[in-house]
C-alpha cells in the first residue's frame, strides 16, 4: 500500500507511480466530460453554456482546496521519506482537523455568494437560472471534494496511487448512472448533473476511508498521535496556504478571461465550454506527472539525497515536454473532432469557434508539459511561497489578454490566453526552481531538514 521513492532507478518509479494516477485522473474528468456530454446532447447547447460559465470560479474555489490538501501531503511525504512514521501520523491529524475548518467555512460562505459571483462573471440572462442551480449544488458539495483530496493526497504521499485511482474507477461509473438517472430519467435538468457529481465524489471520500482503515495501518491514528501541535499546524498552512492560492491565483485569470469570453454571447460560451472540457482530458498527463515527480523529490528531500532530486527531476522534465508535443499535434489536427462528442454536428458556428481554440493550444501544450513539472517540484521541495509566484504571472498575462485584446480582437484573443499565460509563469518558475534544488542541496548538513525553513 506505501511506495518508497527513495531508492531505486528515478524514471521507472516516477512512471509507475503516474500510471495509476493518470488514469485516476482521467477518471476524476469524466466526472465533468460526462455531465457536459449528456448536458449538451439531452437538454441542449444552452444548457451546456449554463453548466460552463462557472467552470472558471470552480477552479478558483475547488482549486484552492484541491491545492490545499496537496499542500497538506508535502509534509506527510517528506516524513514518510525520512522514515518519521510517528511525525507523519501527528501532521495527519492536524490536517484532518484544518480540512474540518475549511469545508466549513468554504462551504458556508460560497454558497451564499453564489449570485453575486455568476453576475461578477457576466453570465448571459437566458442560462442564468441554470448556472445558478448547478453551481449552488457544487459549492453544497465541497465537504465531499475534500475529504476526497486530503485522504487520497495522503495515500500518494506514502506512495500509493494505485487505491485513489480504483476508488475514482468505481466512483465516475457512478457518475454516469446517476447522469442517466437525474436528467433522463428524472429530468433534474442541470441540477441533475451537479447531484451526480457531488454524490460520486461524496462516495469516492467514504471509500478511501473505508479502505485506509481496513487495508494501511501505517496511517492508523493511535491516541498518541491525536494531539494539536502548533508547530506541525504551522508547518502544514505553511505548505498548504500558498498552494491552495497558487490554484486561486491561476483561477483569478481564467475568471477575467471567463469572464471577457462570456460578454461575446452564449455561441461562444459553449464552444469554450466544449474545449476546456477536452482540453482537461488531453492535458490530463501533466498533472499526474508533476504530482508524481513533486512526491519523489519530497520523498527524497525527506531522505537528504539532492543528487536523485535533480536526476528525477531532469527526466520528469524531459518527460513532460515530450507529451506535451504528442498532446498539442492531437489537438491541432483533431480539435474539431473530439469536440463534436459534446456538441451536436449541425452547431456548425460552435464548432469551427472550438477547432480554432483548440489549434491555438495544440502549438504550445509542450510549455504546460514543463511549467506543471517544475513548479509541482519546487512545491515539492517546501518552497510553496515561491511556486505562488507562478501563478501571479499567470494572472496578469490572462488578465492583460482579458482587458486588453479581447475588447479588440474578441474571441482570437481567447484562444492565445493561456499559452500566454504558460509562457510568462515559465520564464519566472525555470530559474527559480534551479535555485531552489541548488539551495537544498547545499543545506543538508543534517539528516533531518528544516521544513519549515524551507517553506519560507
Amino acid at each position: 500500500m506505501t511506495m518508497d521513492m527513495t531508492e531505486g532507478k528515478p524514471l521507472p518509479l516516477i512512471l509507475r507511480f503516474t500510471l495509476p494516477l493518470l488514469l485516476g485522473n482521467l477518471f476524476q474528468q469524466t466526472y465533468n466530460l460526462v455531465d457536459a456530454i449528456i448536458v449538451g446532447r439531452y437538454l441542449g447547447t444552452g444548457a451546456l453554456a449554463a453548466v460552463g460559465a462557472s467552470s472558471s470560479v470552480q477552479f478558483l474555489i475547488l482549486g484552492f482546496c484541491i491545492g490545499l490538501c496537496c499542500g497538506f501531503a508535502v509534509p506527510v511525504a517528506q516524513r514518510f521519506g525520512a522514515h518519521d512514521f510517528s511525525g507523519m501520523r501527528q501532521f495527519i491529524f492536524v490536517a484532518a482537523l484544518l480540512t474540518l475548518a475549511c469545508a466549513a467555512v468554504l462551504t458556508t460562505v460560497c454558497s451564499l455568494l453564489t449570485p453575486q459571483i455568476l453576475r461578477m462573471l457576466s453570465t448571459p440572462q437566458d442560462i442564468f437560472d441554470n448556472a445558478y442551480r448547478y453551481l449552488l449544488i457544487i459549492f453544497l458539495g465541497i465537504p465531499c471534494m475534500l475529504l476526497y483530496n486530503t485522504l487520497s493526497g495522503i495515500l500518494r504521499a506514502v506512495g500509493d496511487s494505485r487505491t485513489p485511482f480504483l476508488i475514482l474507477v468505481f466512483s465516475a461509473l457512478l457518475n454516469i448512472a446517476l447522469d442517466l438517472l437525474l436528467i433522463i430519467v428524472i429530468p433534474l435538468g442541470c441540477a441533475g448533473a451537479a447531484i451526480a457529481t457531488v454524490s460520486s465524489q461524496a462516495v469516492s471520500g467514504l471509500l478511501c476511508l473505508l479502505l485506509i482503515a481496513r487495508k494501511n495501518a501505517l496511517l492508523h491514528l493511535g491516541a498518541q498521535d491525536m494531539r494539536w501541535d502548533n508547530r506541525k499546524c504551522r508547518q502544514l498552512l505553511l505548505m498548504g496556504v500558498p498552494m491552495g492560492m497558487q490554484y486561486s491565483i491561476t483561477a483569478i485569470g481564467s475568471m477575467m478571461l471567463q469572464g471577457a469570453n462570456n460578454s461575446l454571447g452564449s455561441l461562444y460560451v459553449s464552444s469554450f465550454t466544449a474545449v476546456t472540457k477536452i482540453k482537461q482530458i488531453v492535458l490530463c498527463p501533466f498533472d499526474a506527472l508533476a504530482t508524481a515527480v513533486s512526491t519523489f523529490v519530497s520523498q527524497n528531500y525527506g531522505a537528504g539525497k539532492p543528487a536523485r532530486i535533480r536526476q528525477g527531476l531532469r527526466q520528469g522534465v524531459a518527460a513532460g515536454v515530450l507529451y506535451g508535443l504528442v498532446s498539442g499535434l492531437l489537438l491541432v489536427l483533431f480539435g474539431r473532432v473530439l469536440c463534436m462528442a459534446l456538441v451536436d454536428a449541425a452547431e456548425s458556428a460552435v464548432l469551427d469557434a472550438a477547432r480554432l481554440h483548440a489549434r491555438c493550444l495544440g502549438f504550445f501544450c509542450w510549455l504546460l508539459g514543463l511549467l506543471n513539472v517544475l513548479r509541482m517540484s519546487t512545491q515539492g521541495l517546501g518552497f510553496a511561497g515561491r511556486a505562488v509566484c507562478s501563478g501571479i504571472m499567470e494572472l496578469i498575462a490572462r488578465c492583460i489578454v482579458s482587458l486588453c485584446f479581447v475588447p479588440r480582437f474578441g474571441y482570437t484573443a481567447v484562444c492565445f490566453a493561456d499559452q500566454s499565460a504558460w509562457f510568462a509563469a515559465v520564464c519566472y518558475i525555470t530559474p527559480t526552481c534551479i535555485w531552489c534544488v541548488h539551495k537544498i542541496s547545499s543545506s543538508f548538513n543534517t539528516k533531518t531538514p528544516d521544513l519549515s525553513a524551507a517553506a519560507r
